[in-house]
């Protein structure tokens, strides 16, 4: 897994260079926002495209650079972040947990608009769409011009990916 060679030319940043400011940004989000700290847990040894108990939030990239920043994550860490940035204790699946995951993946997709375009205006976000489910499967995590990287909060694992391509 890793970035078509037109997002790296497109961009001036290596894929090493993308990789890093992704782990930075979720890092950031994390501890500023959710007030939890998370460690990488990269590289991902195979594509992940199948979700068990999970929330996944995501945004759509649209202008200069196309494609979905989401993340994925266990729902048990989806209410504890919802906990967090609300102040108040959350527990199961509700909108308030849409709504927290739906925003995080907001933060990410904001400051990746901001990597790939200087001043952002070339590029526009879409309003986050959150799915949560027993069992599905996401096959644009797999896909080769994209990348993911794992993280873990506490005791649980998370996933970060995303997927661009040039216009």
């Amino acid at each position: 897994m890793s970035l078509d060679e037109s997002i790296v030319t497109g961009t001036h940043l290596s894929e090493e260079a993308i990789k890093n400011y992704i782990i930075e940004i979720t890092k950031k989000v994390f501890s500023t926002m959710v007030m939890l700290d998370t460690t990488e847990d990269y590289p991902l040894k195979e594509p992940v495209t199948h979700f068990h108990a999970t929330v996944t939030s995501m945004v759509g990239l649209a202008g200069s650079y196309t494609g979905i920043v989401s993340v994925h994550c266990p729902v048990s860490l989806a209410t504890k972040i919802t906990s967090n940035m609300l102040g108040i204790e959350v527990t199961e699946m509700c909108d308030d947990v849409n709504d927290a995951m739906g925003e995080i993946a907001n933060m990410l997709g904001g400051d990746m608009k901001h990597l790939l375009s200087k001043g952002g205006m070339d590029i526009h976000l879409s309003i986050p769409t959150v799915i949560f489910g027993a069992e599905y499967t996401l096959d644009f995590v797999s896909d080769k011009q994209s990348l993911a990287i794992p993280f873990f909060c506490d005791n649980d694992r998370f996933l970060v990916s995303v997927k661009l391509h040039k216009e």
